[in-house]
């Protein structure tokens, strides 16, 4: 079967991923990479929405490391939506949306982020296929492998 080729080369990533999000201050943070969820979520706490420039920011609270809800980045973005959005859970809950870069394996790019509760779950973010999509190819025998970021 002939696959049509793009300007950005797809790489192999596993299914846990060390990356950095670097307009939130964020330098390091694991990320499950997950292609059975179609957007990305970061896990954000003390979200608070604000006007800056005629445009809807919100600033929230992000802790990068597992099991540490202590090490805290401080973000502000602009919000580029808000929408429902069924978690693993099968519940829907609304959440806000920004756009922000990525920089996973020496390359970066924007990507879309659902700020929610992930408290409970094993990974403070979860990349979705919408922010693969062109660019990742998912290895499930790769696991945690800092990528030089």
């Amino acid at each position: 079967m002939a696959t049509a080729m793009t300007n950005t080369e797809i790489r192999t990533a596993g299914w846990r991923e060390w990356l950095s999000l670097p307009d939130l201050g964020i330098a390091q943070i694991k990320a499950k990479l997950d292609t059975g969820a179609r957007t990305s979520a970061l896990h954000a706490f003390d979200q608070e929405v604000f006007r800056r420039n005629s445009a809807d920011w919100i600033k929230f609270a992000a802790p990068p490391l597992q099991r540490d809800d202590i090490s805290l980045v401080q973000c502000e973005a602009p919000i580029v939506d808000q929408r429902m959005v069924t978690n693993s859970g099968g519940g829907s809950e609304q959440r806000f949306f920004i756009e922000t870069a990525i920089s996973l394996g020496g390359e970066q790019w924007p990507i879309e982020i659902g700020l929610t509760n992930r408290h409970e779950m094993g990974y403070r973010m979860l990349l979705g296929r919408a922010a693969m999509k062109g660019r990742l190819m998912i290895d499930p025998a790769i696991s945690g492998h800092r990528t030089g970021n």
